[in-house]
């Protein structure tokens, strides 16, 4: 994958530094992030927090070697104690930023200017997390953790968690999203589209919480493309931008009219898109299919075409003529064994199209309407008036976006 300009990284974990060299090079994971502040209650700043990693290590990346680096300035918002008591609301994640957070959750517009001032880039975590979808307006993440903590090389253990998924998402199983691991897949995947679908340009990233969950470092992993060699300022500005794919395994690998994932094309009128790639998986029946606005636009369904050193390898093109702005990405699902998958997505290539906007789904914008409208309700009487002012201000946000579904 170097040679080809891709290296990965591991963008939430919790591996104490002094083992996290050994590891990354174990697992050829090539950027680590580790969470050094983590706070777990609603008044306790990051940087006070009695669950961070011990030590001082700096603000400076730390090179393993010249392709393997670890940055020590990431923190963890994972609020599970509000207003004096045990009462969830969720988890966020501020990635490469500069100084220490000195500061409680809320407000969150401080935590989020204060990331996007240092260069930080907020990830949501989770999509289904109490808090999840109702703050997107206010917090503005960067990223989705698309490959998450609870994929695992083990089975599937984290069953019949938080926020159950919304009867139109139509998932597997008993349509909760979290009793399989297919289903919490499709969850995730569904929540992102509805997210991108609202104008939300989320970019896809990945992480283990190894250290904490019963994961390998890199089993859910990014990769992102690097033109002219590896740096870590690079492969940080390339997250940001979406120049990336995700995997629990597979290979995906595509461009859209020559361009990489992260693109946005600009026109005055219909356009035609040409794209093209390659997957690499362990296993047989390599489907790759082709995501429009949310819904599968094109399938291929190539036998491959050869197998290298323990995977197989096959091509795919599509094209696909748009008179409307949205979003295309690729995705690729593989089956294994004992009712397994492992699956691999890239960022979204965007399109733009004069006088033509992108608008969402109406039981898309309906439900975070919905959810945003539970959170208020349930956090009342729990959250002070200044966080319950954002939820206010989010709600008031997404009924907007409402206002032009389809």
């Amino acid at each position: 994958m170097a040679e080809r300009g891709w290296f990965s990284g591991d963008a939430h974990n919790h591996r104490a530094p002094a083992e996290l060299a050994s590891a990354m090079l174990a697992e050829d994971v090539n950027v680590a992030l580790p969470m050094i502040d983590w706070t777990t209650v609603d008044t306790v700043p990051p940087a006070l927090s009695d669950r961070n990693m011990k030590g001082d290590f700096g603000a400076q990346p730390v090179v393993v070697d010249p392709t393997h680096v670890w940055f020590p300035r990431n923190t963890e918002y994972e609020i599970f104690r509000s207003g004096g008591k045990a009462h969830t609301l969720g988890a966020f994640l501020i990635l490469g930023h500069k100084e220490r957070f000195d500061v409680p959750v809320f407000p969150l517009r401080r935590v989020s200017e204060r990331a996007h001032a240092e260069g930080g880039l907020i990830d949501l975590e989770k999509h289904n997390w109490p808090w999840s979808v109702a703050i997107v307006p206010v917090l503005k993440p960067d990223l989705f953790e698309l490959a998450n903590n609870h994929h695992w090389r083990v089975e599937f253990g984290v069953r019949n968690w938080a926020v159950p998924a919304p009867a139109w998402m139509k998932l597997p199983g008993n349509g909760s999203g979290t009793d399989t691991e297919e289903a919490w897949t499709h969850y995730g995947f569904e929540t992102y589209y509805a997210l991108l679908n609202c104008g939300f340009r989320l970019k896809p990233t990945a992480g283990t919480a190894n250290g904490v969950h019963p994961v390998p470092l890199g089993f859910s992993r990014v990769y992102v493309h690097c033109e002219g060699g590896f740096s870590y300022e690079k492969w940080m500005k390339g997250l940001g931008e979406g120049r990336s794919f995700v995997t629990t395994g597979p290979m995906l690998m595509g461009k859209a009219n020559e361009k990489m994932p992260g693109e946005v094309f600009k026109t005055k009128a219909k356009q035609i898109f040409k794209f093209d790639g390659e997957v690499r998986a362990e296993h047989l029946g390599l489907k790759v299919e082709l995501i429009h606005n949310g819904q599968v636009a094109h399938q291929s369904l190539t036998a491959p075409e050869s197998r290298l050193t323990g995977t197989f390898k096959a091509g795919f093109k599509f094209e696909v003529e748009l008179s409307e702005s949205g979003w295309f990405a690729l995705r690729f699902v593989e089956s294994l064994p004992g009712g397994r998958t492992r699956f691999a997505h890239t960022a979204p290539w965007w399109v733009e199209i004069e006088g033509k906007p992108l608008r969402p789904r109406r039981e898309q914008a309906d439900w975070f309407v919905q959810r945003t409208e539970e959170e208020i309700a349930r956090n009342t009487g729990v959250l002070p008036a200044e966080a319950l002012a954002e939820f206010h201000e989010a709600l008031a946000a997404w009924k907007k976006i409402q206002a032009t579904a389809k």
